[in-house]
């Protein structure tokens, strides 16, 4: 039986009168009834698409649901492309595909949030593959998107931090503090977060809890101990896993995102109990990240949050990816580092101020996201026109240039 004949003996079982999550109960149950062979059909269909991926250079794919017409579509070189090589799937087809990834706890969060976060591991002609994804309705129907997780984890070095920013995040260096990595999605976040834990893990002996969700890259042991706890699988939420980390006698801890009050309180309080705590949030400048945390607390609770990130802030590094000139995407980084009189601004709530500091801040280590636009374009790597329109302050950008 071919993978057509498989859909087919699925969808014909679907009645029309079916909506919503009812009709996505009887899809998920039909693949589950499905014989072993029949159902690791639907699964190594999935897996083609995913290993074309790497040939097509793709960092993301999305599949099901209304909004992609049936066909598979790639993001490759920070643009979607949908490939029109396949005839079109039907949206049943599709959520007969994607039920095939899931196990039935999997499926039952799915139903009741209407969104699932997980990991996807495959192995495809000897090679091993990692992704995150999303799977969420789309008009009664399932829609998925899936990242490509890079294997190889990108050198420390290669981020040409300075060295009083390599300090601040280095465990050798500074046994405490919060370190923040920000930028907004497909910003290549993740990827410098996990440099970081990679050159923390190759330099110290030491304890890592990574909590994520999903969980990403797999860091092997090397000089530390790396332990991996997955929201939903491994621990029930960032709090959570932060709070029982504690119990755990670590050195470091990264929670994957600072997504809620909460998460972001206890981030705080465990960054203050003497540890040193790495984080991310979908910010686009330093000045921007401290302001969101602040204004997603409880008006009551804001005075203290305040006073407790002016205290255990130690570096936030805020990134984008720019289109540049030889077709593929550069990195810009702004870093701002933390000193008494950043402190006394965040304080005092004048974060305003903030942004003159990093600009005058680079012989210790800090600058904008402008500045490091205009070295790009310097060193001919990105166009002036892509400067300005990645710049976080247009006006500034111009003067620079």
């Amino acid at each position: 039986m071919d993978i057509c004949e498989v859909l087919g003996k699925v969808t014909a079982q679907v009645p029309d009168s079916l909506s919503g999550v009812e009709r996505q109960r009887l899809v998920g149950q039909l693949v589950v009834d499905l014989p072993g062979e029949e159902g690791d059909l639907l699964r190594e269909t999935v897996n083609g698409l995913l290993a074309q991926m790497e040939e097509k250079d793709a960092s993301d794919v999305d599949l099901g649901g209304a909004g992609c017409r049936g066909l598979v579509w790639y993001r490759v070189q920070g643009k979607k492309k949908a490939d029109d090589s396949a005839d079109p799937l039907s949206e049943d087809e599709t959520d007969a595909l994607l039920h095939s990834l899931l196990m039935e706890s999997q499926r039952n969060f799915l139903f009741e949030h209407r969104n699932l976060d997980f990991s996807y591991t495959m192995q495809w002609q000897g090679q091993d593959y990692r992704f995150r994804a999303d799977l969420y309705f789309d008009l009664d129907h399932l829609a998925l998107n899936m990242r490509l997780i890079a294997s190889e984890i990108r050198p420390f070095k290669g981020l040409g931090l300075h060295p009083n920013a390599v300090r601040a995040i280095m465990l050798a260096y500074n046994k405490q503090g919060l370190t923040l990595v920000t930028g907004i999605t497909g910003s290549g976040k993740s990827s410098t977060l996990d440099s970081i834990i990679d050159a923390n893990n190759q330099t110290v002996d030491a304890h890592i809890v990574i909590i994520g969700s999903p969980i990403e890259t797999i860091h092997p042991p090397k000089r530390s101990i790396v332990r991996h706890r997955e929201v939903g699988r491994d621990v029930l939420s960032f709090k959570d896993g932060a709070i029982q980390a504690l119990r755990q006698d670590p050195d470091i801890i990264v929670i994957g995102e600072m997504r809620d009050p909460e998460t972001i309180i206890t981030t705080l309080e465990i960054t203050d109990s003497g540890h040193k705590v790495f984080s991310t949030l979908h910010t686009a400048s330093a000045v921007e990240s401290i302001d969101r945390i602040i204004g997603e607390c409880p008006a009551v609770e804001q005075n203290r949050v305040r006073e407790r990130l002016a205290d255990v802030l130690t570096c936030s590094l805020s990134q984008k990816l720019v289109p540049s000139l030889d077709g593929k995407r550069a990195m810009v980084m702004e870093v701002l580092l933390m000193n008494g009189s950043v402190r006394a601004a965040i304080k005092n709530e004048n974060t305003n101020e903030i942004y003159q500091m990093m600009h005058e801040g680079q012989d210790r280590g800090m600058n904008t996201m402008e500045q490091d636009l205009k070295r790009l374009v310097e060193d001919r790597k990105v166009s002036a026109e892509e400067a300005l329109n990645h710049s976080n302050n247009k006006w500034r950008m111009e003067e620079l240039l």
